[in-house]
């Protein structure tokens, strides 16, 4: 005769999710969180991206895209001057978040801009693009993060290596090679300034072939990158 199995019943009850346990799971995961976004922006301190997400999705869309990551020291000077006058003429005074300029967009209407350099490097590096709310207030909190773990030379270091100057085009050496044909630690005054007078539309403009409104751009941008210079606003990056 075959035997039946009787189904055996566990003695031990079910854990069950009181009020304070969920808040512990919850902070848990915060405190996680917290921690994994501090050692993502601690090892981009010393370990160049290889890549970033809006890369990839060019580079998928694309076919591809071109790269080239050079070091600071082998980027012209008046490069990094002419990017952020271009960009953020105060940024080595502020700690990520331009509290004027903010306040100045919201004036215009939100039909200005008001994204620091550092604010920039968080979106390119390690956020999603476009006009999001969410995006921006994550950008907000995590580039005082930045500020605070990386020095200044090092946010514009990567600034200008991940930057798009034109379609397809990352980084301040394939833009000096696309466009001029040198490399960036070669370029002229004139041809930095126009590099940086690409940077708000660069599928749209073309550095070596300007319009006449966007060489006069340009050449604000030159006497920018000559009057940070000289009034002291390029020393947290030069030095």
């Amino acid at each position: 005769m075959a035997k039946t199995r009787k189904s055996v019943k566990s003695d031990t009850p079910l854990p069950r999710l009181t009020g304070r346990s969920i808040r512990r799971l919850l902070r848990r995961g915060v405190l996680g969180l917290i921690g994994a976004v501090v050692l993502v922006t601690l090892l981009y301190r010393v370990v160049n991206p290889l890549t970033t997400p809006y890369m990839l999705a060019e580079g998928h869309r694309r076919g591809g895209v071109t790269q080239d990551w050079v070091p600071m020291a082998r980027i012209a000077p008046v490069m990094a001057r002419s990017v952020v006058a271009a960009e953020d003429a105060n940024f080595c005074l502020h700690w990520g978040l331009d509290i004027g300029a903010i306040r100045a967009a919201l004036a215009a209407g939100g039909d200005r801009g008001a994204s620091t350099i550092s604010q920039q490097v968080v979106k390119n590096v390690y956020l999603w693009q476009g006009r999001n709310w969410v995006r921006k207030a994550v950008e907000a909190v995590w580039t005082p993060l930045v500020e605070l773990l990386w020095n200044k030379r090092r946010i514009l270091e990567v600034y200008l290596n991940v930057a798009e100057f034109g379609s397809g085009i990352f980084g301040v050496q394939a833009a000096a090679q696309h466009y001029f044909g040198v490399d960036a630690e070669s370029l002229s005054a004139v041809q930095a300034a126009r590099l940086a007078m690409v940077l708000p539309d660069p599928k749209a403009r073309d550095a070596a072939d300007p319009t006449s409104s966007q060489r006069r751009r340009a050449a604000s941008i030159l006497d920018g990158a000559a009057t940070i210079a000289a009034d002291g606003r390029a020393s947290c990056f030069e030095s």
